[in-house]
Parts: structure tokens; C-alpha cells; sequence
């Protein structure tokens, strides 16, 4: 049976191979698993997330730590002019995003390639809005992650994280906590042979700055007029930031 060490035993490096080696190992069950854990709430928070982009110069999406390509394909159903880019370090998780796009016909719209959120091989001020979906708590370097999110959209655009995160103290926090650690490992274990990947994930939303925490990070890198979106009771925050050089 594989186990993980907790998220803050881990030094950088063991943590990005631990994330790669987890997204490689549930890909075949990801997309299920996220409808089913979540109760189809990752649908509406993402569908929250492109309602909130702003489209003004570019016409052009970036979707960092893509995975299987949700957000992205969210992001090309909606504004049928924008074009998509989304990248993922993870290999397998681009390859069933690029069947995805095959399939719902986007292929000319929506480009899914392999790339590091922390070393975007991306121009500068190439994109309206950058956004990344429950991936920036498996980057160690949060910072130097958000920088290049900044870095290659244009003044004004939007820098945009959705991310599973913890209400504030009392009845749901205590009700979420049982879940996470006690329910969702449990059910995971039904449909995945890897159900320490899940053990992990609630690790890491439990890990996770509070949003005074991560706003401070967005702020610190130049982002201005940030803001959060508490979803479903604080169980997810959509956070925003803008671009003013």
C-alpha cells in the first residue's frame, strides 16, 4: 500500500515528485472522482470562475496546472472569441485534457502542452487572464508561480486562483474536517488503487494559507485590487488579483 508523509514533513523536491507521481496514478478516475467527492460542486466553481474573467485585449486564457483541461474548456465554451491555452506538468493528465478538446470539437481554440507553472515558456503580456484550479497548493513555490501568472498577462488582466480551502472556525469547519480526513479517503479507496492520494489531498487543503495568508502572497508580488469569493461555505475560495505595472 503506498503512503505519502505529511505535507509538511516534505522538502520541495519530494513534494513535486510525490504530486507528479499522484496525478499520473488516478488520471484514468480523476475527472469522476472530482464530480463524486465533490458532489458536482467543482462544476459550479469552476463555471463561477469564468464568469469572473474580463476579456479586453488579448482575447486569450491561460490555464496553468491544467490537468485534464475543465477550466479550460469551461473557459472556450463560454467565450466563444477567446482563444485557450493550458499547460500541466504532468503528461498523462495533458494527454486525456487533449482527447477531451478532440472531442468536444475545440481544437482550433484550445491548445493543452506540457509546461511548468513556475517556468512558463510564455511571452510577456500574452494573455487577458491567467488562472489556476486546485493546483497551486501541490506548488512549493507559490510565489515564484503567481510571479509568472502575473508576468505573462497584460496591465489590467486578471491573475486568478480557485482553490479547495477550510471555512472559517466552527459547525462547518469541524463538519468539513470529518470529511476530509475521515469520509473521502474511505470513498476514494472504492475507486481508485491509490487512495493515499486522497489521504494527501486532504493533507494539503488542511495545509493550505488561510485567505488572509494568500492574499498577502498575491499582494506581495504587485497584484492589486485582490480580492476573495468564499464558496460553499469557505469549502473553496476563488481569489482575484490585477495587473497594474
Amino acid at each position: 500500500m503506498i503512503e505519502y508523509p505529511p505535507v509538511d514533513k516534505m522538502n520541495d523536491e519530494q513534494r513535486i515528485s510525490i504530486v507528479k507521481n499522484i496525478f499520473a496514478s488516478v488520471t484514468d478516475k480523476y475527472d469522476f472522482l472530482n464530480r463524486f467527492l465533490s458532489g458536482r460542486r467543482d462544476v459550479v466553481w469552476r463555471k463561477r470562475t469564468v464568469r469572473e474573467m474580463k476579456f479586453f485585449k488579448t482575447h486569450r486564457f491561460l490555464d496553468v496546472a491544467t490537468g485534464t483541461g475543465d477550466l479550460a474548456l469551461d473557459c472556450a465554451n463560454t467565450y466563444e472569441k477567446v482563444k485557450v491555452t493550458g499547460v500541466d506538468f504532468v503528461q498523462a493528465m495533458v494527454d486525456k485534457g487533449v482527447e477531451k478538446v478532440s472531442m468536444q470539437k475545440l481544437v482550433e481554440r484550445v491548445e493543452l502542452k506540457w509546461g511548468d507553472a513556475t517556468q512558463l515558456e510564455i511571452d510577456n503580456n500574452s494573455f487577458d487572464v491567467s488562472a489556476i484550479a486546485f493546483g497551486i497548493r501541490n506548488i512549493p513555490d507559490k510565489i515564484k508561480a503567481l510571479n509568472e501568472m502575473k508576468r505573462v498577462i497584460v496591465e489590467k488582466g486578471q491573475v486568478m486562483v480557485l482553490e479547495l480551502t477550510t471555512p472559517e472556525p466552527g459547525f462547518w469547519r469541524s463538519i468539513y474536517s470529518f470529511y476530509l480526513n475521515g469520509v473521502l479517503p474511505k470513498l476514494a479507496k472504492l475507486f481508485t488503487n491509490n487512495p493515499a492520494a486522497y489521504e494527501y489531498l486532504a493533507d494539503s487543503i488542511m495545509n493550505f494559507p488561510t485567505r488572509k495568508e494568500f492574499i498577502f502572497l498575491m499582494e506581495s508580488i504587485g497584484l492589486k485590487n485582490c480580492k476573495t469569493i468564499p464558496l460553499t461555505f469557505g469549502i473553496c475560495t476563488l481569489y482575484i488579483g490585477e495587473k497594474q505595472d
